[in-house]
């Protein structure tokens, strides 16, 4: 039997895609210069990356009603939320049985990511890696609008909110019927340890590992990272002053921060 073809999608939205020096660092030397067989000519010259094109690679696989995003938001935004994808994933979607041969194994899609505070969907990850990581800009501006709109000192920390509301009947009504779609989900945090000389983790260790197909996942990896990634403060500062270190190549985070 061959081997299975592997394809790696960095989740990055809109965002500048990846230089090879930041795949090293965030997969791995040996990953970055893997070279995988090319379906097309069985060439073994290609990576196994696959850049996001946000304009041209994304199709509107679904709509999350209006009636249901004006429920949701609480009235504050009346208009139908499009559910877009990257076409390479939603090429993944199981064959039935009518239509699918034995020698070749169904495709198989995984998530993985971090679980950490976010700015517009209350924690990052989980199906807004599919939605939005690999999404169009049509769902993301929108996402974004409803995330302003409810109002980001309500939405840090909280798991449950309308934005996610809204993924989540998505991610029920098109994404879990149709591909084989596994999560992986970590939540990092200030190593336990007392070796200050380790370079290798900068201080952060796994605190939690969570595995699963649906909303449960994430909702046990929401509630450690509220314990292990959150500094509540007793009264809200009068001045606060951002810093973004050289990981982060662009001001839109700070803008947000």
């Amino acid at each position: 039997a061959s081997s299975p073809s592997i394809q790696i999608i960095p989740a990055l939205g809109t965002h500048a895609p990846m230089k090879n020096e930041q795949i090293e660092l965030m997969f791995g030397s040996n990953l970055a210069n893997k070279k995988t067989c090319n379906r097309n000519d069985d060439s073994s010259d290609s990576s196994p990356f696959v850049v996001h094109n946000w304009r041209d690679d994304v199709v509107t696989i679904g709509f999350a009603p209006e009636e249901m995003v004006e429920k949701a938001t609480h009235g504050m935004v009346r208009e139908k939320w499009p559910a877009q994808l990257n076409k390479l994933v939603w090429e993944k979607r199981i064959q039935r049985e009518s239509d699918s041969s034995k020698s070749n194994p169904q495709p198989l899609v995984l998530s993985i990511g971090q679980v950490v505070p976010h700015e517009v969907t209350g924690m990052a990850n989980y199906n807004k890696n599919l939605f939005v990581g690999v999404g169009g800009v049509e769902a993301i501006n929108l996402s974004h609008f409803i995330g302003a709109v409810h109002g980001m000192e309500k939405l840090m920390g909280r798991g449950n909110n309308p934005l996610r509301e809204i993924l989540n009947y998505s991610s029920s009504k098109y994404l879990e019927p149709q591909l084989d779609l596994w999560y992986i989900l970590t939540v990092m945090g200030p190593s336990s340890s007392q070796d200050s000389d380790d370079d290798q983790n900068d201080g952060v260790e796994m605190k939690g590992l969570f595995i699963g197909r649906d909303v449960q996942a994430y909702d046990l990896a929401c509630d450690l990272s509220l314990k292990v990634n959150f500094n509540l403060l007793e009264r809200s500062p009068k001045k606060m002053v951002v810093y973004l270190n050289e990981e982060y190549h662009s001001t839109w985070l700070g803008n947000k921060s």
